[in-house]
């Protein structure tokens, strides 16, 4: 996995609770800003304010625009992003600790990039 959000991204990211399962990070960007790559392991996302990016990661890239209130699974991935909207975002990731049940998280499956409903 890539290096920590928080260590890439420290004007961006900032831890607000952890224990030995879960990591919880707030994220806040204004239009135009933009992160290096960075790697989060399984999440959830919930987004505070609605906003539109651009996430860059295996040799491509999509463009989501999510409303705020949502919460959406953020499967393992290594990923930079860019405020791509007119609006500020701010969202809570909760980083899990502990690998899928029954999965390898190394095994070299590539996961999609970006958000996810489910």
């Amino acid at each position: 996995m890539g290096q920590d959000p928080v260590v890439a991204n420290p004007s961006l990211y900032r831890v607000i609770f952890e224990n030995d399962r879960v990591r919880v990070l707030e994220y806040r960007d204004v239009p135009g800003d933009k992160t290096v790559p960075h790697g989060h392991p399984d999440s959830v996302m919930v987004t505070l304010s609605s906003f539109r990016r651009r996430l860059s990661g295996q040799g491509e890239h999509i463009d989501v625009e999510i409303p705020a209130g949502a919460a959406r699974w953020l499967a393992a991935q290594d990923h930079s992003g860019e405020n791509i909207g007119d609006t500020e975002t701010h969202t809570v990731f909760i980083e899990l600790k502990e690998p899928p049940p029954g999965k390898n998280p190394d095994d070299g499956v590539p996961l999609p990039l970006g958000p996810s409903g489910s």
